[in-house]
């Protein structure tokens, strides 16, 4: 690759360039809607391995080294462009596989079949994350032969399935991704108009917990009164972990308060759907019960279907169930918090079994600093002088932690092109296309003021 010689791209350049290029990437994101990428069990995976070509070409045809990679997982893909001399290295993070579909009957379009309506692109896959490969896309061919600093980018194929092969590629392929800043497009903004940076993730820990009281089933009439059933211990068992108000009532869980922006809860509410005349649940501004407390969710139960079940009492019954950690908690820790409550809370001596399914760290990111401020310049011109909030995020990206980990020195930025209305991991997942062309530029614009900066000789990392 040549190096460059030309200057930085003006403000006004980099607007116009992105602005040519949004059509056909457009298109582009229309094309990766189409392959039904999902790496979870049970799914065909020659789908992720097709995503994964797709977006290799996309990569080739913004002039960077491209290979598909993998380490016992499914297929990541690396692509790679120098920086020129004195200019720093960015990162660019998204993921190329997307959640299952789930009940088809709710999608109001077929999933894999992208269809616009009033101004939202709507497929699985749209906004979580084929988005985020696009957003970095477009910023790419806006600068074509311009482009002023180096590039990384970390395409993953297994994130939704957990990314349980991710640590090993990024400790395989360590040197050659190491980069000054590392942008991961995999969150969302404040709303459809406001521009966020996420500086906190809560952590995750997924278990499943039995609970047994016979060895067999039994008539419901010869031995119900006196026979405890599995289904009513368990349901007593789980509504010991939040108390009258709904906080989680697990003793060892962190939490803290504090979060520096409000929600109000007529939106909160209108976003999230509650149904009318249901209560919130837990007690401080929600901000702080969405991302800096923990909460417990029953995610399911396996127990008899109600049209199948005998007039019988149930010997076992199971239920799985997501513990979202504050940032500052440790997973390992908080499993044996919840399991500890679990087995203290036995209904009549039940038998209680807790199983770890998986476990995920939280973070914090200290959003301060040049590449920070250049990031919120970058938004706020791409938004019209709207000025960029820190947020929270209530969900879990655990890998980020192992960003900080092993780039110590690199400025971490979670950005994304996900609104309120995106319904990510839903039936009729949309991705907002005015906030959409917003958001490659905002990437555009900071490539271009962190490459303004220059770092100081001996300050780009090594690679």
């Amino acid at each position: 690759m040549p190096v460059m010689t030309s200057p930085i791209m003006s403000e006004s350049e980099v607007r116009a360039a992105v602005a040519r290029e949004m059509p056909g990437v457009r298109a582009d994101l229309e094309r990766l809607v189409r392959i039904p990428g999902i790496a979870f069990e049970g799914f065909d995976h020659s789908h992720v391995e097709r995503s994964a070509e797709a977006v290799a070409e996309l990569l080739r045809g913004c002039g960077l080294d491209v290979r598909i990679v993998r380490s016992g997982g499914q297929p990541a893909v690396i692509g790679t462009r120098p920086a020129p001399p004195g200019a720093p290295t960015v990162l660019l993070y998204a993921h190329h596989d997307v959640q299952p579909v789930g009940d088809l009957s709710l999608w109001e379009s077929a999933p894999f079949e992208p269809v616009e309506r009033e101004g939202r692109l709507y497929g699985r896959g749209a906004a979580d994350d084929k988005a985020g490969i696009m957003a970095h896309v477009a910023a790419l061919r806006a600068f074509g032969d311009q482009l002023p600093v180096g590039v990384v980018l970390f395409i993953e194929g297994e994130e939704e399935y957990g990314s349980d092969s991710l640590e090993r590629l990024l400790t395989e392929h360590r040197e050659e991704i190491a980069s000054d800043v590392i942008v991961i497009a995999d969150s969302a903004n404040w709303d459809v108009g406001v521009p966020a940076l996420t500086t906190s993730l809560r952590g995750l820990v997924n278990l499943f917990v039995e609970v047994r009281t016979l060895d067999h089933a039994v008539h419901s009439g010869m031995f119900g009164g006196a026979v405890p059933d599995a289904v009513t211990a368990l349901v007593r068992l789980l509504a010991t972990l939040h108390d009258a108000a709904g906080d989680v009532a697990v003793a060892g869980l962190a939490g803290r308060t504090g979060a520096p922006v409000d929600y109000p809860e007529d939106r909160f509410r209108a976003e999230a759907g509650v149904v009318d005349g249901v209560s919130l649940i837990g007690t401080g501004r929600i901000t702080d019960r969405l991302w800096t407390k923990p909460a417990v969710a029953v995610l399911g139960i396996d127990a008899p279907a109600t049209g199948e079940a005998p007039n019988a009492l149930v010997p076992a019954a199971k239920a799985k169930l997501s513990v979202r950690l504050a940032p500052g908690d440790d997973p390992r820790r908080a499993y044996d918090a919840v399991r500890a409550h679990l087995e203290e809370h036995a209904p009549w001596g039940a038998r209680v079994t807790v199983t770890l399914e998986s476990g995920g760290d939280p973070c914090v990111i200290d959003a301060s600093g040049p590449v920070f401020d250049a990031a919120r310049a970058a938004f706020r011109a791409a938004w019209d002088g709207t000025e960029p909030v820190d947020i929270g995020i209530g969900g879990s990206i655990p890998f980020i932690a192992t960003f900080q980990e092993m780039f110590p020195q690199a400025a971490i930025l979670v950005t994304g092109v996900e609104d309120p209305h995106a319904r990510a991991h839903g039936p009729n997942e949309s991705l907002h296309l005015g906030e959409f062309a917003r958001v490659c530029l905002a990437e555009a614009l900071l490539l271009a003021k962190v490459a303004g900066q220059r770092q100081p000789a001996g300050q780009v990392a090594e690679r």
